[in-house]
């Protein structure tokens, strides 16, 4: 079965992917960072059992991966893919994931909560995984008794989770806003709308590759729905934008900025060292190049499945060793130019 994100989505000229996420606990077992081996051990086979005997078909498509049973490279690579946490992947205690064959579907388990169940899907698909999301919690639900106030809702560890605990995020590129400077103006607006804007791997990490993630900071007092739509109302808002922008700079600057999407496309194509930051800027170029019909022979997947796999993790996965960091660089540029000269020739 193909990864979801190999496929085109709705808007996913600029929407590289939606996420919905929701967390939840337990009634009878304590925070995992209070609970013992044994507490976290019966949340991973109460979980499993819950969706198995709740969805019999679940079990066909769902896989539980320990963590303890899997090489750092591989934790290392479900970082990168954003099915779990760098929290997780570095925890000392009993953790695990149930991710999906198409990889669409990650619980994650005994992190910061018990579960944080989420959903992704390319594109702008903001509501159909929060239906999924949905669909899983009402499974699970049924079978486990979860941490519950009437007043305020669902209890988290950390208390900007308290409430509805979903967090809806987008996946944006933009590289528009961020050559005219505009994204300032972006990021202060979310700011006074009680939105965050992060980087590519989310809380305190950088926009490389002019890749920004949008999500709601506040799940009390709002409802689900509420909160799925007002992100995708202020991504569309985002959305249109970033084409206007691109469209004025195509039409006053044209020359230049076909010359750098090119110069990008020649360095992809022939460098011999490449810089993880190097490669996400060139890439970011060759992604507008292609939404702007100035490149014909990649497409939008394509350099999707590119910055992936160029990661430290997913590149030392494909070596098939542990590499170091000029290494990486020498095999980087290597993977770039193998998979361009692929893609250009099936084309």
């Amino acid at each position: 079965m193909s990864k979801w994100y190999i496929d085109a989505g709705p808007d996913s000229d600029i929407v590289v992917s939606s996420r919905v996420r929701l967390a939840r606990n337990f009634k009878n077992y304590p925070f995992p960072r209070k609970s013992t081996r044994e507490d976290q051990e019966n949340i991973i086979k109460e979980t499993s059992n819950a969706l198995f005997m709740g969805d019999p078909g679940l079990k066909e498509r769902l896989s539980l991966i320990m963590f303890r049973d899997i090489p750092l490279i591989e934790r290392q690579v479900l970082v990168e893919k954003h099915l779990v946490s760098k929290e997780l992947a570095e925890s000392d205690l009993v953790v695990g994931a149930l991710i999906s064959d198409d990889e669409q579907i990650s619980i994650m388990l005994n992190e910061e909560d018990h579960l944080r169940i989420q959903c992704l899907a390319s594109g702008m698909q903001l509501e159909k995984v929060f239906d999924l999301c949905n669909s899983l919690d009402d499974i699970i639900s049924e079978r486990v008794e979860y941490a519950f106030d009437e007043t305020i809702g669902y209890l988290t560890s950390c208390p900007t989770n308290v409430g509805t605990a979903v967090r809806a995020s987008l996946m944006l590129h933009l590289p528009a806003l961020t050559m005219t400077g505009y994204i300032r103006d972006v990021l202060e607006s979310c700011g006074k709308l009680g939105l965050a804007v992060r980087g590519l791997y989310g809380e305190n990490t950088e926009a490389h590759g002019n890749m920004y993630q949008l999500s709601n900071q506040i799940t009390l007092g709002r409802s689900e729905i509420d909160i799925v739509l007002s992100i995708k109302n202020i991504g569309l808002q985002i959305i249109e934008q970033e084409r206007l922008l691109r469209l004025e700079l195509l039409n006053r600057n044209g020359k230049r900025l076909e010359d750098r999407i090119m110069r990008s496309y020649g360095t992809l194509r022939y460098s011999r060292i490449l810089t993880s930051e190097e490669a996400l800027k060139r890439l970011s170029d060759i992604r507008l190049g292609i939404n702007l019909g100035l490149i014909g022979d990649l497409s939008e997947m394509d350099v999707n499945e590119l910055i992936l796999n160029i990661q430290p993790g997913s590149l030392q996965k494909y070596a098939g060793r542990l590499l170091k960091p000029d290494d990486r660089d020498s095999m980087r540029a290597e993977y770039v130019r193998k998979k361009i000269e692929e893609k250009t020739k099936s084309g």
